[in-house]
């Protein structure tokens, strides 16, 4: 039974028809008390609660309710409903345990779709459940670490839903990876997969890039152009480097997630589109969200469930596994007899620190098998091609930043980066710990022209 809470008539009316045409059986109430007499005679499988019973607007009614109805039913999960310019009152109930937020007017599909991922999530898991993580379509997932076994249990348990996802990680752990993995072990998996990389986007081009734009819309749109949301429709939409989103852009991105309607560049027409929303980090969004540069209800909105993979320093099991993988990968695409590996080879790369992770460990093998051009490849080899990647560069000159801002020590970061790896973005990108993509908004950002130092 689907419990609706809302003094509004109307709206108990339209929730109840709506919801029971789509199959659930449905007790709608006005107020507070009614709600916690019938939490306290059965348990609701969900919760559509309102914010607000009286005509008052702080939403502290709500947030009283959602308490105590915790206290009765702490594993029934609440929807709150609440109107657009009151989506802080939302944060505060999802701070306060509810599972997810609507606004009014609500996307009836948007809203079933929400029901249905939380019923489904809390769903308890049987025995066929766990067992998914053994057919799972691991795609080029290598590994077989406890720590990786466990984000694959998450992904296998979560795969089917309709939730969004936030995968975090440092750069270089295969987040993309995992994306892809929950796409094609999903319902969705014959539809688009859109690969989105925030970090590359001007805050200028990004409503265009996702929306899409109409020929005139603006001085150089000569021709119409398909947003990033609308060719995934139906499908997935993968928002790698969320974090790196700017503020005004973030408000742009809520609202298409909220409601799932967006408006084309040049277009006032609301469009619907139908997405699964997954994104990827390696930033602390919390630590954002208390510094204010990351809305909260946006990080609320996207995080449903959250999927923290490890660094490749903490699954060192699998660096033999994903050696192998890389150097067969190798052979394969450059026409290259099969290598082998030393056995002091494999001893030697499980013991590096890997602060670029998976990426550096590819890297490191591919280079050394195309540098040395040995069928078998020994821990010396690894070694002098690690040594020539880390070497230190001598100071060229005395660099004081004590009276440098963070914008200067971070340009003249990049530009010592530039001259030391002679241009090559990806080395560089490697070097910073940042990805080619938030490299190349850097490069903007200090108007570093990069052909000039080729």
């Amino acid at each position: 039974m689907i419990l609706v809470i809302d003094d509004d008539s109307a709206v108990r009316s339209s929730l109840s028809f709506m919801l029971k045409r789509a199959g659930y059986e449905v007790k709608a109430v006005p107020g507070p008390r009614e709600a916690i007499d019938t939490v306290r005679a059965e348990a609701p499988a969900l919760i559509l609660m309102d914010m607000n019973f009286t005509l008052s607007t702080t939403g502290e009614e709500g947030l009283t309710l959602l308490k105590q109805v915790k206290i009765f039913r702490p594993e029934t999960p609440v929807i709150l409903m609440t109107a657009w310019g009151s989506i802080q009152l939302a944060v505060q109930g999802m701070q306060a345990g509810a599972f997810d937020f609507i606004t009014k007017p609500w996307n009836n599909a948007a809203l079933l779709q929400r029901i249905e991922t939380a019923l489904e999530l809390n769903a308890p898991q049987t025995e066929s459940t766990t067992e998914k993580a053994d057919t799972l379509d691991r795609s080029h997932i290598i590994g077989k670490s406890r720590g990786l076994t466990e984000v694959l249990n998450t992904v296998a348990r979560i795969a089917r839903t309709n939730a969004s996802v936030l995968i975090t990680g440092e750069s270089g752990t295969g987040k993309e990876l995992i994306a892809e993995a929950i796409h094609i072990n999903s319902q969705r998996a014959k539809q688009p997969f859109v690969k989105v990389n925030l970090g590359g986007i001007s805050q200028s081009l990004f409503e265009s890039e996702m929306f899409g734009h109409k020929k005139g819309a603006f001085t150089d749109a000569s021709a119409d152009r398909i947003g990033r949301f609308e060719l995934a429709n139906k499908g997935t939409i993968f928002l790698d480097e969320i974090g790196d989103l700017d503020l005004s852009c973030q408000v742009k991105l809520l609202r298409v997630l909220q409601d799932q309607t967006f408006e084309v560049l040049g277009d006032s027409r609301p469009r619907k589109v139908d997405v699964r929303i997954v994104s990827a980090t390696n930033a602390d969004l919390r630590k954002m969200v208390s510094e204010r540069t990351f809305r909260e209800d946006l990080f609320y909105r996207i995080n449903l469930i959250t999927i923290k993979l490890p660094a490749l320093r903490e699954r060192r099991e699998d660096i033999p596994l994903l050696a192998r993988y890389f150097a067969d990968r190798q052979a394969e695409a450059n026409g290259l007899p099969h290598t082998e590996f030393a056995s002091d080879a494999l001893s030697f790369l499980s013991k590096l620190p890997y602060p670029g992770n998976i990426r550096e460990l590819k890297n490191l093998v591919e280079r050394t098998i195309l540098v040395s051009g040995k069928s078998v490849i020994t821990a010396a080899d690894f070694d002098t091609q690690y040594l020539r990647t880390n070497e230190q560069p001598q100071a060229t000159e005395n660099v004081s930043y004590a009276n440098m801002t963070l914008d200067e020590i971070e340009r003249h970061t990049i530009l010592q980066a530039l001259e030391r790896h002679k241009g090559n973005l990806s080395q560089v990108a490697l070097a910073l710990g940042i990805s080619r993509a938030a490299l190349y908004r850097r490069l903007e950002k200090y108007n570093i022209a990069v052909n000039n130092l080729l």
